[in-house]
């Protein structure tokens, strides 16, 4: 096993993947793919790794590179022509150019090297993806946490409200179009805070979308609006209305979607005096 992890760590995988290995290597190192599993893992790891750097670094050619590639391989193709003609009258010497080969440890560090640039590569792009999940979650948990502080100050702003000596709980009994239906408002009348309590809602049909019921404050006889709301199944709710500081009586009606300027007496819902001063 010692044996394999240093063949592992030699490079020489790293060299097969670049195709810079002789004959003898290359078959030396499949045979080890195939009787390792380890060495075999290995491979592959390097080539995932090479072609994600390959990737990252690809370079889009330039438009004018195929113009330029045809041009030349007419002028080597002019200059071939012309060389093997004159080789007919005049023979050349050929003198063979050995290429004297790198040693091993430089090709290797290299290759090591190269290898390492790779897995740090891809290392990089994974904890940036990480990052990036996580300040997607910081967001999410913030918003969660804003809309949570949000609804604790509402609730807290209305039990205060529940508090206040000076707020009337004004109940509306039922009107000409809802014989069963009743509904708490609460009133400040020094704060002019008005919120629907519909908890203590009873009765009340579920409006659709096409109508919303309206709120109304009687002041001397004369219909003042306080706001549009829906009612929904096992609503609970506090609404906050329209302020207002002197109201005779509260009153809600079934109005067309958003409300009207003044009452539809006919779909009088339900209605109720306050507390005389």
């Amino acid at each position: 096993m010692e044996d394999v992890k240093a063949y592992i760590e030699s490079g020489i995988l790293e060299l097969y993947v670049l195709g810079d290995i002789s004959t003898n290597e290359k078959l030396e190192v499949e045979a080890m793919a195939s009787q390792h599993l380890a060495v075999k893992a290995e491979l592959a790891e390097i080539e995932r790794s090479m072609e994600m750097y390959a990737d990252v670094h690809s370079i889009e050619p330039a438009e004018d590179l195929r113009d330029r590639v045809l041009k030349s391989l007419a002028t080597n193709l002019s200059n071939d022509t012309t060389l093997r003609e004159e080789s007919t009258v005049h023979e050349a010497k050929v003198v063979q150019i050995v290429r004297q080969k790198n040693s091993d440890f430089f090709k290797y560090a290299f290759a090591a090297c190269l290898a390492l640039l790779v897995l740090s590569v891809a290392a990089l792009f994974t904890v940036y993806n990480t990052l990036q999940n996580t300040q997607g979650q910081l967001v999410a948990i913030q918003q969660q946490s804003m809309r949570f502080s949000n609804r604790v100050n509402l609730l807290d702003h209305q039990l205060n409200l529940f508090r206040d000596p000076s707020v009337q709980l004004v109940q509306l009994g039922p009107g000409p179009a809802a014989p069963k239906s009743g509904l708490a408002v609460a009133w400040s009348p020094s704060k002019k805070e008005v919120m629907i309590d519909l908890s203590r809602a009873s009765n009340m049909p579920v409006n659709d979308k096409e109508h919303s019921y309206q709120l109304w404050a009687l002041v001397g006889g004369k219909p003042v609006d306080l706001g549009v709301f829906d009612v929904r199944e096992n609503s609970t709710a506090m609404i906050e209305m329209k302020s207002i500081a002197k109201a005779d009586a509260f009153a809600v009606t079934l109005e067309p979607r958003g409300g009207l300027p003044s009452p539809t007496m006919a779909n009088l819902m339900v209605v109720g005096k306050t507390e005389a001063e």
